[in-house]
């Protein structure tokens, strides 16, 4: 701000000397007056055009901001899915632990550990993992399908909050 202020001073205190120079000159006294008339007038243009263009590259910049927070956060329910379908294939009906006893998983199992992920959710958003079985069950073989939906809000600069709904299919076949 200083930087302008000192600028726009400069300018002035150059103006003022054009105009004394055109004022020694015999003939050119009444363009003198247009000159200092013109650049008193336009003293506060360049400070409107500041504030026009600063106001645009700012609602830009903040909007690039927010579609990057989608598409991250799309990568995100996307890895969530991943990792929930990851968990179910390791996790069937033949899953037994190195003590003997079962580690079978069902859907809400599934759906628990992809709740409790601690991946970084900065958009503060509402995630629903669902996992569902369409061979019908947890054998070996069969697939596990993870959907993964979020709900997004977010914020565009002179528009009111809104939300953007986001969803992430996983399948993959049970291995164990």
């Amino acid at each position: 701000m200083n930087f302008l202020k000192s600028l726009a001073s400069l300018a002035m205190k150059l103006a003022a000397r054009s105009g004394r120079m055109l004022q020694s000159l015999p003939g050119l006294r009444s363009h003198h007056r247009s000159i200092g008339n013109l650049a008193r007038s336009e003293r506060g243009e360049s400070l409107i055009s500041f504030a026009l263009s600063a106001s645009i590259l700012f609602s830009f910049v903040f909007g690039l901001f927010e579609v990057c927070m989608a598409f991250y956060t799309y990568e995100w329910i996307s890895e969530c899915a991943r990792e929930g379908s990851r968990y179910a294939i390791v996790h069937g009906a033949s899953c037994i632990t190195h003590t003997g006893a079962s580690c079978t998983v069902t859907a809400s199992g599934v759906n628990s550990y992809i709740s409790a992920l601690t991946l970084p959710n900065l958009g503060a958003g509402t995630m629903t993992p669902s996992t569902s079985f369409p061979d019908g069950d947890e054998a070996v073989g069969h697939r596990v399908k993870v959907t993964v939906t979020y709900t997004f809000p977010y914020q565009i600069m002179f528009k009111s909050h809104s939300t953007l709904t986001m969803s992430s299919t996983s399948e993959m076949y049970i291995m164990q």
